[in-house]
């Protein structure tokens, strides 16, 4: 370990452990990306001297890893640090805290969380990258943020199941669907096998249907989904669904299993999404009583 991951991992010590009295910091979302971080003063000295909020990536390994912003104060007394959309965030999820001149770095706490501009978001794409950045609550109680940055991007809306398929409406951002866009499904543990589906497109927007049957023909085990807009000579997206205001919908978002028959007998089918946000298949075996609920 070098001396500066040596140097972090102490300054970090304690990471996500849940501390009464840390200061806490109210974010507002932007509809471009941006958020806005309200940290309510603890009087301690030194709070307006130089204080930063500092956001650092889960298992940073380099400065590269580091965010500060600048706190400065703000009409209603508080210390206002601003990540507008035009600073890049890569993904991962974010710890932030509050640091002062020659601190140590401390974790905030979560206050009000306004994301109601996440809701429905449809970004322009015009920079060739879609941004999101969504704060959240820790399972020990302190804030971090959920960022994702895809260039370009599959963003998943309407889902349809029923017994034979799936069919998935969406739209991309960053890149323009062709005549010869199809999706794919990709088996995890085999990235060799795959099963393509046509798609059928307006503008932006994208629809296809992908039967359950060639799934479940290959064996149990999860299939992850892709779009390529512009057929084999253009790039391959995951599908995510991302422009909302749930950091984690893997246990929020949740669809039916369809029972499958095969020739080695029945399995079932489900759509989940991963701890990614990224949609997926995953085939299993046909249990007696009806179940419904996210698989890893």
């Amino acid at each position: 370990m070098t001396a500066l991951a040596t140097s972090q991992a102490q300054a970090y010590a304690g990471d996500d452990q849940e501390v009464a009295t840390a200061p806490r910091a109210d974010c507002i979302a932007d509809s471009a990306g941006g958020l806005t971080f309200d940290v309510t003063e603890t009087g301690e000295p030194g709070m307006r001297d130089a204080a930063y909020l500092l956001l650092r990536r889960r298992e940073a390994a380099s400065e590269a890893d580091h965010v500060r912003l600048p706190l400065s104060p703000s009409a209603d007394g508080r210390l206002r640090a601003a990540l507008p959309s035009s600073v890049e965030l890569a993904e991962g999820r974010w710890n932030a805290y509050v640091q002062l001149a020659g601190g140590e770095p401390r974790r905030l706490m979560p206050g009000v969380n306004d994301l109601r501009s996440l809701v429905d978001r449809a970004p322009s794409g015009a920079r060739g990258h879609v941004a999101v950045r969504i704060p959240y609550a820790t399972k020990q109680g302190n804030l971090s943020v959920r960022s994702w940055l895809r260039a370009p991007h599959a963003e998943v809306g309407e889902i349809q199941i029923s017994d034979a398929d799936v069919s998935v409406q969406g739209r991309v951002y960053g890149t323009t669907l062709t005549g010869a866009a199809y999706a794919e499904a990709v088996r995890r543990t085999e990235p060799d096998l795959v099963r393509r589906a046509e798609v059928t497109s307006e503008g932006p927007g994208f629809t296809f249907t992908l039967g359950h049957g060639p799934l479940a023909d290959s064996g149990q085990g999860p299939w992850d989904l892709w779009l390529c807009p512009e057929g084999e000579s253009g790039p391959r997206i995951r599908l995510a669904r991302l422009l909302d205001d749930v950091p984690d919908k893997k246990a929020i978002f949740t669809y039916p299993w369809v029972r499958v028959g095969t020739a080695d007998g029945a399995v079932e089918a489900g759509l989940y999404y991963t701890n990614d946000n990224d949609l997926s298949v995953r085939i299993r075996e046909a249990r007696a009583e009806e179940a419904t609920g996210t698989e890893g």
